[in-house]
């Protein structure tokens, strides 16, 4: 026959903890939960009526007795999860960071930035690298590179003939007619005052 596992005794430390836990609206929900959870089979509630009364599965109402018996206010914390196995090797990772460092121009590519597409299908077509678009951001961003979301016109270079090539442009709209001189221009001195670009 099954032994029926009870909830160990609170000590006055870790009630006081629970109770603050429970009460409040601060901490994350499922500590909550979780105190209250304890808290009621202190009170010398079963699992199954606990687990009902806060909404959670009554497994869970079993997960945190045994948890708490076993590591107190700490076993209420989720506990770390093992990291996902690199799934690109050292070099690899140096060749994203590479190649989205270098000018695409000087690759001899057709374009003269990169997005996150292009470099996927770069790294795929001329290093054999198959990766995602997501890990590529996430390892640009572990070497601390901030990707640009999106790309926009003023990443293209502009011909620095295109003046020279354009001619001179004609004006749409008619050339204003010179204002009478008045008495109001002197305050300038006896030069005008020269139009100029606001300064950004």
């Amino acid at each position: 026959m099954a032994t029926l596992v009870k909830l160990r005794e609170l000590t006055t430390e870790e009630r006081a903890e629970l109770e603050r836990l429970a009460r409040s609206r601060t901490e994350e929900a499922r500590l909550v939960v979780r105190a209250k959870i304890v808290l009621g089979l202190a009170a010398g509630e079963r699992p199954y009526p606990v687990a009902d009364r806060v909404g959670v599965g009554r497994a869970a109402a079993y997960e945190w007795l045994h948890r708490f018996n076993a590591e107190g206010l700490k076993g209420l914390t989720d506990h770390p999860r093992p990291g996902r196995p690199p799934t690109y090797t050292a070099k690899q990772r140096a060749e994203v960071v590479a190649a989205a460092l270098t000018r695409p121009e000087d690759l001899g590519l057709p374009f003269a930035s990169w997005t996150l597409d292009r470099l996927q299908a770069y790294l795929f077509e001329h290093k054999g690298i198959g990766i995602k678009r997501t890990r590529i951001d996430e390892i640009l961003l572990d070497e601390g590179l901030r990707w640009r979301k999106q790309e926009t016109w003023f990443g293209q270079k502009v011909d620095p003939e295109f003046a020279a090539k354009r001619g001179r442009s004609k004006s749409s709209t008619p050339a204003r007619r010179k204002a009478r001189p008045s008495s109001a221009s002197t305050r300038w001195g006896r030069k005008r005052p020269r139009a100029s670009r606001a300064k950004r």
